[in-house]
């Protein structure tokens, strides 16, 4: 038995804009920037490497928010972050007006604004003209379950006669709430009744983090157990998604590693991850290091030490830490009881395990398809097509005709339609005909050469340095 693996980090201030992609071209000025995804997550505490192994301009601040323990389906969506909300200059003078009083409310499933603002007795006409002032930064649509109201009312006898409202309802002086982990927006009273909407970025510091450890299971459990963040630790896998086969390929003892952008508010709570600079897999004793960097052509990849790119035109497993159960061929169906053509291959996980798109293209299908409950259907190029059944949902936004990025969610594991057990059963169908989604050959994405690969060895050296300061990778230990 395995011990669990121990998350180590190292945290490096910067600006709110800046990215380590910024720092790297220090080192290698031809280096291209891209932008940095915004994710959600709740941080683990780990420790910080020496303040003199960091660069000169380098500042450690200490940061120990406690781990959370994730919901493969509820953490996911940036949306459902909700942090205490810092107040502008109108708000707080609002809130101090006379007789002002102030209430938190919480978003549920099938709210409206409009719904919420007059079921806390705000009037018609109150509600509905905040609302449309609300709409030039904010559309009330994008409410999401979770998320908070900040709502703050004059007392009763405080209402202007003018506004036309009833006797004993209270008047709205301000709606604050936050949209996003980096914005606020809040709407106010003026003194003359009419309402003026206003969006404040959040500043937010960026730590660069590392974690290293031994996988006993599965990928998905030791980067958890080391306190990488969930959106990092979906994005480490849809990097390795391309190469690796995480159902036959990693064993006991073999072991990862991972260097990635963190972004903190004020209060020292993890608001989002960036970019992953480095991603390192060791399988079998045999390494597999990746870094990021953005060639003259202006497609962010992963590449490996020869240039060559990660990508490929499908992923060989769209899903971790499953458990191959059917294979491709003919078999005994599990509930028809004979023999028929099994289509694709099947891999059993818990309900609610997220499925990734294996390549860019559109949705042909999503929705109900008879014994395949559950179900979309993927049109990557003339060539290829993948399919994906018994689902327990499908991602929200996922439709007929919808473009998808390769990694991106597509729906979570289930057991609908005709399933003896929650799995993910998945199909490639080439030129309209199924084929072994494990025995297929993909082409390799771009390779770099000239001034592409030599400003990317440049990258890759920087980024190693940073890898030395910020990762300490553990030994694995045995447990008798």
């Amino acid at each position: 038995m395995l011990l669990a693996p121990i998350a180590l980090a190292v945290a490096l201030l910067a600006e709110p804009s800046e990215s380590p992609a910024d720092a790297l071209l220090i080192a290698s000025p031809a280096l291209p920037q891209a932008p940095i995804a915004a994710l959600s997550t709740t941080p683990a505490a780990l420790p910080r490497a020496p303040i003199a192994a960091l660069p000169a301009t380098a500042v450690v601040l200490p940061v120990t928010p406690p781990p959370a323990v994730p919901d493969l389906e509820r953490a996911l969506p940036v949306s459902l972050y909700v942090a205490a909300q810092p107040l502008s200059g109108q708000v707080l003078a609002a809130e101090a007006a006379p007789a002002a009083n102030s209430v938190i409310i919480e978003v549920a499933s099938g709210d409206t604004l409009m719904a919420l603002l007059t079921r806390e007795g705000v009037s018609r006409q109150d509600a509905h003209d905040a609302v449309a002032a609300l709409e030039a930064v904010f559309s009330a649509r994008d409410l999401r379950p979770g998320q908070e109201l900040r709502l703050t009312f004059d007392e009763p006898e405080e209402v202007m006669a003018a506004a036309g409202e009833e006797p004993g309802q209270p008047s709205l002086l301000a709606l604050a709430l936050q949209p996003s982990v980096d914005a606020d927006v809040q709407v106010v009273r003026s003194e003359d009744g009419s309402f003026s909407a206003a969006e404040q970025e959040r500043p937010l510091r960026m730590e660069l983090q590392g974690a290293a450890g031994v996988i006993d299971d599965s990928l998905f459990a030791a980067a958890d157990s080391a306190g990488v963040p969930i959106p990092a630790l979906i994005e480490l896998i849809r990097i390795f998604s391309f190469d690796v086969d995480f159902q036959r390929e990693i064993q006991p003892g073999d072991s990862f590693e991972v260097l990635y952008e963190a972004y903190y508010d004020g209060t020292g709570a993890l608001a989002k991850t960036g970019k992953i600079l480095f991603a390192g897999l060791t399988l079998s004793g045999k390494p597999l290091e990746l870094y990021n960097f953005t060639p003259s052509s202006g497609f962010e990849d992963f590449f490996d030490l020869t240039g060559q790119s990660v990508r490929k035109a499908l992923m060989k497993t769209p899903i971790d830490g499953a458990r191959l159960s059917s294979n491709f061929g003919m078999r005994k169906h599990p509930i028809l009881g004979y023999n028929k053509m099994h289509k694709g291959v099947d891999f059993a996980a818990p309900t609610g395990t997220p499925i990734y798109a294996a390549g860019d293209g559109i949705i042909e299908m999503a929705g109900w398809n008879s014994g395949y409950g559950k179900y979309v259907r993927i049109k990557h190029n003339s060539t290829y097509k993948t399919a994906y059944a018994h689902m327990s949902k499908i991602a929200k936004g996922i439709g007929k005709g919808t473009r998808v990025s390769q990694g991106e969610i597509i729906g979570y594991v289930g057991t609908t339609g005709q399933s003896t057990g929650p799995h993910l059963h998945y199909e490639v169908h080439m030129d309209g005909k199924p084929v072994n989604p494990l025995g297929i050959k993909l082409p390799a994405g771009e390779k770099l050469a000239g001034t592409d690969l030599a400003n990317f060895l440049a990258a890759a050296a920087e980024i190693d340095k940073l890898r030395r300061t910020a990762v300490t990778p553990q030994v694995a230990e045995k447990v008798e």
